[in-house]
């Protein structure tokens, strides 16, 4: 298949599937008449590799995944235990940030809401959390 049909059946812009191959992510062949040549296989690939985007990993890091998943299909590779505990704990600082934000929010909510109806105010429980200051993001 062509690269304009890969890009429909994965959603991935051919730009990105021009950068996966150029990373090594996918791989084509050439035909005769110099259009790239994928197969159905790489469907999966990319949707593989979108998957690990869309939780944060690096291009880097998911040619490691792949590599390690080529090398021993049947098994998760132990390898990834690290990797995947240290993003963990990076998705769970930005969960507490968030948290934070969203109080924070609620709170000028609720504030602007009472002054636009002329009830009792009292300023927000406190500022918007400063990135620099907040233990969640360290």
């Amino acid at each position: 298949m062509r690269i304009s049909e890969l890009s429909k059946l994965t959603g991935a812009s051919v730009r990105s599937l021009r950068y996966y191959e150029q990373k090594g992510l996918i791989a084509t062949e050439r035909g005769e008449n110099g259009y790239r040549n994928f197969n159905r296989m790489t469907v999966d690939r990319v949707k593989t590799i979108q998957f690990y985007l869309s939780l944060g990993f690096t291009t880097e890091q998911i040619e490691g995944f792949l590599n390690c998943v080529m090398k021993h299909p049947e098994a998760m590779c132990d390898d990834l235990l690290p990797i995947y505990e240290e993003r963990l704990q990076q998705i769970n600082k930005q969960m507490e940030m968030l948290e934070l934000i969203q109080a924070n929010l609620k709170d000028r909510i609720i504030y602007i809401q009472q002054d636009r109806n002329g009830g009792e105010q009292q300023a927000p429980a406190a500022a918007a959390p400063r990135m620099d200051d907040n233990p969640a993001i360290h």
